[in-house]
């Protein structure tokens, strides 16, 4: 990937602040006449000035790569406009659409499954696969839809077990909180696609993993009841 350094005035870019998180600030800006999402990683005063640099550059790189990997893997992600490597920035796609976490169905709990194992099967570890890390994005020349995942700023890669095991924990717990009502046929929707699009029954491994991590928590419980 070719990295760029900063060239364009600040003029260019417009910010409106959508959302303030603990390792980077999202703006909606005007990107050559077009809305573009700005990825911004500040500085972050509790961390050796030294480090914090360090720490910002390497993971605004390792985000880009990610994003454009994850479209090897036949995911729909943002395209990437700009990487600014002097101001820790990613300028990428705006993806027009509603956020899955609004409008989650158990239908679209098989194109979750088919996205995940996608990655997992790339060795791609999300590291944050929640519902509202991605985008049902519409499709303007057809009367249709797909889910973007969007956010790979935890993400990594692993061909472990237990990390791709980690993202589907982690989404499971999130619909059984946030989508309860759904939970069941959801979760069970998903379980099918993932096995399904997971290569050499590595899914089902997957799936045992999950349910030993389960275990290994209900037994970290009940050891600390005593």
């Amino acid at each position: 990937m070719m990295l760029l350094r900063s060239i364009l005035p600040l003029s260019n870019r417009l910010p409106v602040l959508i959302k303030k998180g603990s390792e980077a600030d999202l703006f909606l800006i005007d990107w050559y006449d077009k809305q573009a999402i700005s990825k911004l990683r500040t500085k972050r005063t509790y961390r050796h000035p030294v480090l914090d640099r360090e720490l910002r550059y390497r993971r605004t790189i390792h985000e880009a790569e990610m994003v454009s990997k994850a479209k090897e893997a036949g995911i729909r992600s943002p395209y990437l406009y700009f990487l600014d490597t002097e101001r820790n920035e990613i300028i990428m796609e705006y993806i027009e659409g509603v956020n899955l976490k609004t409008v989650l169905s158990a239908d679209l709990a098989l194109e979750l499954g088919e996205c995940i194992a996608k990655l997992h099967f790339k060795n791609i570890i999300h590291g944050d696969v929640t519902t509202s890390n991605f985008i049902l994005e519409r499709l303007s020349r057809q009367n249709n839809t797909r889910l973007a995942i969007i956010d790979f700023g935890l993400s990594f890669y692993s061909q472990r077990l237990e990390d791709m095991a980690s993202d589907v924990r982690m989404l499971k717990e999130v619909l059984n909180s946030v989508h309860h009502e759904l939970f069941d046929q959801a979760f069970s929707n998903f379980v099918k696609a993932y096995s399904s699009f997971s290569p050499y029954e590595r899914g089902k491994k997957v799936l045992r993993k999950v349910n030993e991590i389960e275990r290994r928590g209900r037994y970290s419980r009940i050891a600390d009841s005593y």
